[in-house]
């Protein structure tokens, strides 16, 4: 990227905009890059759930700098409305945040495949269509990319097939198209949480018995992974911890393309890769389109 064009970018008004802001992390980066000087365009399904945060951006003094508005990342003509409305408004768009996304628990014996198509439509296909249209705005501005996965995206877990499909899905369509993005100007970063103690645990409303009595052989190997999720989930970081480093990859001068956002997620995706930052294989996919 030219020095210019990243000056232009750092020293204007900038604008970001973050999908699902309704609680945890979404919420966290919207306040964190309100407090970092951006103007955070907070988009949620329901903007009825906006109460939470527009408490805490009062109480962090941001509020003039938090817009919320209402996107369903599932809705093609919603996502293109939302962003003309932005770039109307606001004159461009800098950075793009996906956050939104939803969890799923079961088999595949168990769960349908339309249960699996509504995980990937979610937590894949959302993304893609909201950075899709978000491009055309990221290429003027010079702007990013930040998407955030999981550590669920590098290793898959059990019971969470449908998830860890869609998460994987993300990251290797993400880190395709992070060196075509960076021809034209544009970063791509994702960000990797592990356990983090938010509503995103607490929305999936799980009744356990029956989960269990619905499980069949799979009983007793639900049973010990509900367990150890649950005595993870005491140790996990806050959504303020695991959103700061989301708000770092919006201000730093060039991010990596892979964040993981605490030392155990690093240590838990090294069990999958050696290039914990992805440069390596960001310098050898870069080498065939320069």
């Amino acid at each position: 990227m030219c020095s210019q064009a990243r000056k232009t970018l750092m020293t204007s008004p900038k604008t970001v905009l973050i999908t699902g802001t309704s609680s945890g992390i979404g919420l966290a980066a919207a306040i964190g890059a309100a407090r970092a000087g951006w103007t955070a365009i907070a988009t949620m399904r329901d903007t009825g759930k906006a109460e939470a945060l527009l408490n805490a951006a009062a109480e962090a003094g941001v509020a003039d700098r938090i817009k919320v508005k209402r996107l369903d990342v599932t809705d093609s003509a919603g996502i293109t409305a939302c962003l003309d409305e932005v770039v109307a408004e606001h004159g461009g768009l800098d950075a793009l945040v996906n956050n939104a996304g939803a969890a799923q628990v079961g088999t595949i014996e168990q769960c349908s495949v339309d249960d699996v198509r509504v995980a990937m439509e979610v937590n894949f296909f959302g993304v893609v269509a909201v950075t899709r249209a978000a491009l055309p705005h990221l290429r003027a501005s010079q702007g990013r990319v930040i998407t955030v996965t999981s550590v669920g995206g590098v290793v898959g877990q059990p019971f969470n097939e449908a998830y860890c499909a869609a998460k994987f899905a993300v990251e290797g369509f993400m880190q395709s198209l992070s060196p075509v993005a960076a021809t034209v100007g544009v970063d791509v970063s994702v960000v990797e949480p592990g356990a983090v103690a938010s509503e995103f645990v607490a929305n999936l409303g799980l009744d356990v018995p029956a989960l269990l009595t619905a499980a069949g052989p799979y009983a007793p190997a639900l049973e010990a992974y509900i367990t150890r999720t649950q005595e993870s989930f005491g140790s996990a970081q806050t959504p303020a911890e695991a959103a700061a480093p989301v708000v770092d990859a919006l201000t730093a001068a060039r991010p990596p393309f892979r964040i993981q956002t605490s030392q155990w997620a690093r240590d838990f995706v090294a069990t999958t890769l050696a290039d914990l930052d992805g440069s390596a294989v960001q310098n050898l996919t870069g080498s065939w389109v320069r």
